[in-house]
């Protein structure tokens, strides 16, 4: 049955969460051609308070279509772009010597970088080398930057949207795994097709000129991200989001020997968090407020992709970590939702 607490204010805002999508996507869609399962998972990981990286060739939208989404809230937004030449201090900021010209006293200032605002772009992050890639590591999981021996808190709500292109390795600077871990998501972008192609062609080759509105602040997206971790789920969803990860894991004797074959690592428990909480938002995105295993399914990919490392046997074989998680779906035996007595908001068809 639905968790008790999710009534009165708290289904409102569940109301007020999946209006908020509809709207925030009718906003994209004045700029960005296609690309809802882009939009959709990126949704989902800012609404878990989570990060995601849009891996892509270039040319397909993916620093407009953060910039715009950026344009549909109230919040501070910095885009940095990440070049071999960008040091630690250029993002988090740097402590510099000011005199105080009425009492002659010195004393060291923390100037604020580009991180200090609520959604980041790091635009093309495997361009700077690991060292500069590494100073985005506490921010995002502690969300805060250590300088000088201080601490400094990040405003929140915060979350960092990076791009990466996959096809120019030449210059970059491939993202360390514990980098990776730190992104909720890893999204493809991918081509659009023929008819969104055209319709690309006519809105950027004449002087239509997409406007947005703001259509959340900063106060209310904390509000609906709290809401999202008081999504009910019931055991048996865990432990099906759970076999996800465990079933990559060599030193597990679960592990089926096809899946062993073909990987060099498996995913660690953050895996399953996410899963949890990308289907709990997917989930009140969609009108409801209870967890099913299609929920799981449906963020699996993203969760997993960046997570598991295919050997060489797989890449021989033309076998990527995206083929491995097909294999795994239909290896693991489905999960459903326990029989629910009308969860589904009024007015959501299934």
């Amino acid at each position: 049955m639905a968790d008790p607490q999710l009534q009165g204010e708290d289904l409102k805002a569940v109301t007020d969460l999946r209006d908020a999508h509809d709207r925030i996507v009718a906003q994209l869609h004045n700029v960005v051609v296609g690309q809802e399962q882009v939009i959709e998972q990126l949704l989902i990981s800012i609404f878990a308070k989570g990060h995601a990286l849009l891996v892509g060739v270039p040319g397909l939208a993916k620093t407009l279509l953060i910039r715009t989404l950026a344009d549909t809230m109230s919040l501070k937004f910095s885009r940095i772009q990440f070049t071999p030449d960008l040091m630690p201090s250029d993002i988090t900021g740097t402590e510099v010597l000011q005199e105080d010209r009425t009492t002659g006293k010195r004393e060291f200032k923390f100037l604020h970088g580009p991180i200090f605002a609520n959604i980041i772009l790091a635009d093309e992050i495997n361009r700077t080398p690991p060292k500069t890639q590494a100073a985005l590591l506490e921010a995002m999981q502690e969300h805060q930057v250590t300088a000088g021996g201080r601490l400094h808190k990040l405003e929140q709500p915060f979350f960092v949207l990076a791009t990466q292109n996959p096809i120019e390795q030449e210059g970059t600077y491939p993202l360390p795994e514990a980098q990776q871990d730190r992104f909720m998501f890893n999204i493809n972008v991918d081509y659009p097709d023929e008819n969104e192609e055209m319709q690309i062609m006519k809105m950027t080759t004449a002087t239509y000129r997409g406007q947005v509105e703001n259509v959340l602040d900063g106060a209310k997206i904390l509000r609906l991200q709290e809401l999202v971790r008081k999504v009910p789920i019931s055991e048996h969803i865990i432990k099906y989001a759970m076999q996800f990860a465990r079933l990559t894991r060599l030193n597990n004797p679960q592990t089926p020997e096809e899946i062993k074959r073909l990987l060099a690592w498996g995913a660690g428990p953050r895996a399953s968090q996410y899963l949890i909480l990308g289907a709990k938002a997917r989930a009140v995105l969609n009108g409801r407020y209870y967890v099913s295993g299609d929920d799981i399914r449906a963020v699996v990919h993203p969760v997993l992709r960046h997570r598991i490392i295919p050997n060489f046997s797989a890449e021989a074989e033309g076998i990527n970590s995206d083929v491995i998680i097909d294999r795994l779906i239909q290896m693991i035996p489905r999960a459903d939702s326990e029989t629910l007595a009308d969860t589904r908001l009024p007015g959501v068809s299934k």
